[in-house]
């Protein structure tokens, strides 16, 4: 396979384009693993109580996101989510930039990942491997109603700042950032702070704690994609920041 421009954290060579693959697959399906494997888990054992679910659903989210940063960053940047890909191609120098067939590989290797982590993560229960999610987060319910748009708007800010700390992290610093941003957007934005086209797929697909419907999927990511650009634009306004990811 060919090299695309993202450096190794210890040669600094381009890293192959497979390993690159291969390390966002992983990565994704070990977090989206962890996302509702941790809400399986937290459901069963918190009796009801959605804020200890939440909290306990949240810690494992932040600790397994840590981890996979600091472990997968060197291989392929780490981003695990198509927006923080598509974003950090677009500001790329031109002559750094991946081409758009390797861009597509990667995104499609998230996405493959994200629904390889919710059937890992349903194997591990002994629940059904194939799930549909029946939460509704935001969109038309089952009269035709809409309700919930305030969790698009959740995401579409939850995304923009996500994509900001990527940009501004000081180098060696995406990890603990990362993390701590998404441990604290679960709790402020009205959305759990999915922030992550790759989430939506996977949570698609798992009718669980942490899953959304698909009939709320779509707006999650259209919210996603605007907040991609926003928090590019914001990060331009501030002036020159870090090289995330």
């Amino acid at each position: 396979m060919t090299h695309t421009a993202h450096p190794s954290a210890v040669s600094g060579k381009p890293v192959p384009l497979h390993r690159q693959w291969l390390a966002e697959v992983l990565g994704t399906a070990a977090l989206l693993c962890a996302v509702i494997g941790s809400g399986i888990m937290a459901e069963s054992l918190s009796g009801g109580n959605t804020a200890v679910a939440l909290l306990a659903n949240t810690l494992a989210t932040v600790f397994a996101l840590y981890v996979l940063i600091e472990t997968l960053g060197p291989v392929s940047g780490a981003h695990f989510n198509p927006v923080v890909t598509l974003v950090l191609r677009t500001l790329a120098p031109r002559h750094q930039r991946p081409s758009a067939g390797a861009t597509a590989l990667v995104i499609g290797g998230q996405l493959f990942g994200a629904v390889l982590g919710a059937w890992l993560a349903h194997a591990m229960f002994d629940e059904p491997i194939w799930q549909t999610s029946q939460k509704l987060r935001g969109g038309w319910d089952a009269a035709g109603v809409f309700q919930g748009g305030g969790q698009w708007l959740a995401e579409a800010l939850a995304t923009a700042g996500l994509v900001l700390t990527i940009l501004r992290s000081p180098p060696g610093k995406a990890a603990p950032l990362v993390a701590c941003y998404i441990g604290a957007a679960y709790w402020v934005a009205a959305s759990t702070s999915f922030a992550n086209p790759a989430a939506v797929m996977g949570r698609m697909w798992s009718d669980s704690f942490a899953g959304i419907s698909p009939s709320s999927a779509m707006g999650f990511v259209v919210a996603q994609a605007i907040g991609g650009w926003l928090g590019a634009l914001l990060n331009r306004g501030l002036g020159r920041g870090s090289p995330g990811g």
